[in-house]
Order: C-alpha cells, then structure tokens, then sequence
C-alpha cells in the first residue's frame, strides 16, 4: 500500500471525525463505559487487527484508550490505517464507547 499525501490524509480525516493527525499517525481517544468493556473493545480491535495484519498502538488507562496508527513499514499513513481505523470507530460503538 502506497503512503497518501497530505491532502488525502486531509480528506479521510474528514471522514473520521474521531482521528486526529500527529505527525505520521492518527489518534483517537475511547472512553468505554467500565473497564471490562473498555478490555473487550481491545479484544475485539485485536481480532481486527490480525485479519489486516495491521497493528495499533493502545494504551490502556482504567476505560480509556488511546490508539494510534501508521504503516511502520512504509513510514507514514497508508489506507489500511484509516481502514482499521473505520473498524475500530464501528467497535468502539457498537460498545457503547
């Protein structure tokens, strides 16, 4: 996968309202509603993330989540961030996050 411009960086952003840029990475903050289901949020972003062999950064702190994605191997953003990051929106609420 090839790594996008700014301005496609820009314009998926857009459609993910919940990311922010940082560099080469976007971030998103989860706040679940108790840490059991912030722990199967993780869980289920897992499962995601070995079927797209694509792997977040997450920092568990009590119900919140902090992730981050960027394509390591390619140095910066790629589709399969905001691909992931799309699934893990859906995940996010679907637990009421």
């Amino acid at each position: 996968m090839d790594l996008l411009d700014d301005s496609e960086v820009r314009r998926r952003l857009d459609e993910a309202p919940e990311w922010r840029r940082e560099g080469d990475e976007i971030r998103r903050t989860v706040k679940a509603p108790d840490f059991p289901t912030a722990i199967r949020i993780v869980d289920e972003i897992a499962v995601e993330a070995e079927k797209l062999n694509h792997h977040p950064d997450i920092d568990i702190r009590w119900r919140t989540l902090h992730l981050a994605l960027t394509t390591h191997d390619k140095g910066g953003l790629t589709g399969l961030d905001f691909t992931l990051a799309a699934r893990i929106d859906e995940i996010a609420a679907a637990n009421g996050a």
